[in-house]
């Protein structure tokens, strides 16, 4: 196979937008079924002679990284359910490129960061990103059709302990389900030493069952919030989803990311890389830039480059959400990843 070394840097598409953020699903398999990613049964996971392996994965990012990607976030479905997740990070983690090595960072379900917390901290895993959309046990197992809180709140306690800071907490914010939970989240974050963050609910459910009525709104939640805390807005969002606010003064903050509401796509510089090897320049894009076939077909990685670069070509401007010609993607979010 022709190597070459020679890539030259950035990826900017056709507004401008330079990307600095991979974004690179681990697997699609999770040990939770939350509803409203996942069905309860029968999900048609991804064969395993297509995923992408360790070598491939990092293959690519390192294109990346040699293309301006100043930050890998490893994602899944489940990320810590890949066996040799440490071993990824500790790869990732040594990338070199223009800006130096990349900030690596993980969204992950926790359940396995008891064990796991220490050894990926000594990899160089930057950053965790843990979602918990309850504090409720018996709420916990209805959304997640597990009932695995207490492991949940174990995991968040070992990032903390093995030094991750900050450990940022994500929560789904859904109607008469955990909307009257948005107070006692951040009570829970700013108590712990934990950074909030809500998400709007986006139209990436397996069954294709959102409903825009049954969103809870980034207004909506920042009235609930102001009734309980003094909030100010944190000034120099840059490219974070999230808008951030501090909590009566701060140093906690509490942040929204409203994707459907307010979205934030002209200042977006993410691009996504799925478990099977598909290039993905929007979370809701409806096409794929096929990467598993060229790189096992020899291809040199200046074409892997191009093949970047190809794909940023066509990103639009914004996802559409509100447009009514707007479809939702064929794949649901725990096949695309975070």
């Amino acid at each position: 196979m022709s190597r070459v070394n020679h890539v030259p840097a950035a990826l900017v598409d056709r507004f401008g937008r330079v990307h600095r953020d991979l974004r690179i699903s681990l697997t699609d398999r999770c040990s939770l079924r939350c509803t409203y990613c996942m069905p309860a049964d029968g999900v048609p996971w991804l064969a395993a002679s297509t995923m992408l392996s360790t070598d491939e994965l990092v293959r690519v990012a390192a294109v990346a990284v040699g293309l301006g990607v100043t930050e890998i976030r490893l994602t899944g479905g489940e990320p810590l359910l890949r066996a040799d997740v440490v071993d990824v990070v500790r790869r990732m983690a040594a990338l070199t490129g223009p800006a130096g090595s990349p900030e690596v960072s993980l969204t992950t379900n926790a359940l396995r960061l008891p064990r796991l917390a220490a050894p990926l901290r000594d990899a160089g895993l930057a950053r965790v990103n843990i979602s918990i959309d309850t504090l409720d046990r018996e709420r916990f197992r209805t959304l997640t059709r597990r009932d695995r809180l207490d492991d949940t709140l174990a995991g968040i306690a070992a990032a903390k302990a093995a030094g991750f800071s900050p450990v940022k907490l994500n929560a789904v914010a859904m109607r008469d389900v955990n909307d009257d939970e948005v107070v006692d989240l951040v009570r829970f974050a700013v108590d712990g030493g934990y950074e909030m963050r809500f998400i709007e609910q986006m139209p990436l459910d397996a069954g294709h069952t959102w409903e825009r009525t049954r969103m809870v709104t980034q207004a909506e939640i920042l009235d609930a919030l102001s009734a309980a805390f003094t909030l100010t807005e944190v000034p120099g969002r840059g490219s974070a989803p999230a808008e951030l606010w501090f909590v009566d003064g701060g140093p906690a903050t509490v942040g929204v990311i409203a994707s459907v509401t307010a979205p934030f796509c002209g200042a977006c510089d993410r691009v996504r890389l799925t478990a099977d090897g598909q290039l993905r320049s929007c979370l809701f894009a409806r096409s794929e830039t096929d990467l598993r076939t060229l790189v096992r077909s020899g291809a040199d990685d200046d074409a892997v480059a191009q093949a970047f670069r190809d794909c940023l070509a066509g990103k639009r401007a914004g996802h559409d959400i509100d447009d009514p010609t707007f479809l939702q993607p064929l794949r649901p979010m725990s096949a695309i990843g975070g």
